[in-house]
């Protein structure tokens, strides 16, 4: 299976971000390559919160034609890094934790909704619950967060 053609309604949203230096979650998606590779899309974004979205190709299945767990990770890692990159300083993983519930695969549309659930400092805990097209929880993601103690130059 191909990547999902890109169509102007597939990217819609996306296309509408401005990108704002307050914000970091904004200014990552032209240089997000692993987001590219993987056909992911951001289709909802406001701070502490994204829903992105991926299907699932060929490539991404194992042995057993069921949707790869490194490839589910990514989806909820990346829904995690627009969620928790909220201010102006760049925010990093400290761990995550998954756990996976239903098999999906090659062909399903997933989709990641990832929510702040505490932020204190320079630390923070985000949820990622994956669903897959028939609305089933595919998995559930927990990441930390750390922000940076001083943002790199661009």
């Amino acid at each position: 299976m191909t990547a999902e053609p890109v169509t102007p309604e597939a990217t819609a949203f996306e296309d509408t971000i401005t990108p704002d230096p307050t914000w970091r979650a904004t200014t990552m998606p032209p240089t997000d390559y692993t987001k590219q590779s993987f056909g992911i899309r951001i289709d909802e974004l406001e701070r502490g919160r994204a829903v992105l979205s991926m299907t699932v190709r060929d490539e991404m299945a194992n042995g057993f034609g069921i949707t790869h767990g490194g490839a589910v990770f990514t989806l909820a890692d990346t829904a995690f890094a627009y969620a928790c990159n909220e201010g102006d300083r760049m925010v990093v993983a400290q761990g995550a934790d998954i756990t996976f519930a239903k098999a999906s695969r090659a062909g399903d549309r997933l989709v990641a909704t990832a929510e702040r659930r505490w932020l204190a400092g320079r630390s923070g805990l985000y949820d990622v619950t994956i669903t897959g097209p028939d609305g089933d929880v595919v998995a559930e993601f927990r990441g930390r967060s750390r922000a940076l103690a001083q943002t790199p130059q661009s």
